[in-house]
């Protein structure tokens, strides 16, 4: 597998800048790139605000997908095809959500704002949300305060970037190296970025490749260690552990 050099390449007609930007008309297939930061590999895949995202977790059945290859199964039933996939937030051993979440079939659990232990709970946690063609990152409690009715939701912890600053729990010297991913929304709220790294890295050099590369003003941690990527333009379809919440794009 070989990593791009720099982040530093356009999809779009336009001059090189510190950010990374994709042609909004891109087809999903192509909208994923293997870079490498700060000399760690990483995956981005950068999707248009309008695209068909999704959260996925249970068949109407209420039996949890689990795996990438049994939604992709039960999708292709549908006459529908999985382009894109990560896993979409934590979850508890039998494999609910740990936070508010919101898909086609409902919802499963409300905002979570109690004290506790984990990276969910490493407050400011967040909400990832989309409604029609908008798509967000917001601060739980910023989150209820907005009123959103959305048609997918997943909260996780903790938010990664903040109004354009970097968590202020998560130590630029911190020692923790895990495989992590995210997503964060562009400025506008026109683009939405999934990043998961292949190696195993730090929370700042995570939270540091949204704010100072991919220039998302607020971004959120979705999960680690048990991280994976389904991307079959690029040849990626990770197995593993069972998965709970899943964010997908469909065409």
């Amino acid at each position: 597998m070989k990593y791009a050099l720099s982040l530093c390449f356009v999809l779009m007609l336009g001059s090189c800048s510190d950010g990374v930007r994709f042609d909004s008309q891109n087809n999903t297939n192509e909208s994923c790139t293997e870079l490498s930061y700060r000399g760690a590999p990483y995956t981005v895949c950068v999707f248009p605000s309008t695209a068909d995202i999704r959260l996925f977790h249970s068949d109407t059945a209420g039996e949890p997908y689990r795996q990438f290859d049994i939604l992709v199964r039960e999708l292709s039933e549908q006459n529908e095809t999985l382009t894109f996939a990560m896993n979409g937030g934590m979850y508890h051993e039998d494999r609910r959500p740990v936070g508010y979440y919101r898909d086609g079939l409902g919802d499963q659990a409300s905002v979570n704002l109690n004290d506790g232990p984990g990276n969910f709970h490493m407050k400011p946690n967040g909400v990832f949300w989309l409604k029609g063609d908008q798509a967000g990152v917001m601060e739980s409690a910023a989150y209820i305060d907005a009123e959103i009715e959305p048609d997918y939701a997943t909260q996780s912890g903790p938010m990664l970037v903040i109004d354009g600053d970097i968590h202020p729990q998560i130590n630029p010297t911190g020692v923790s190296h895990k495989r992590r991913n995210g997503v964060g929304v562009s400025a506008d709220g026109t683009q939405v970025y999934f990043a998961i790294s292949d190696t195993a890295i730090t929370f700042h050099d995570f939270a540091s490749l949204f704010r100072d590369h991919l220039e998302t003003p607020n971004a959120l941690f979705l999960d680690g260690q048990v991280s994976r990527i389904y991307a079959p333009g690029i040849d990626r379809n990770e197995i593993g552990a069972d998965l709970g919440p899943i964010v997908g794009v469909v065409e």
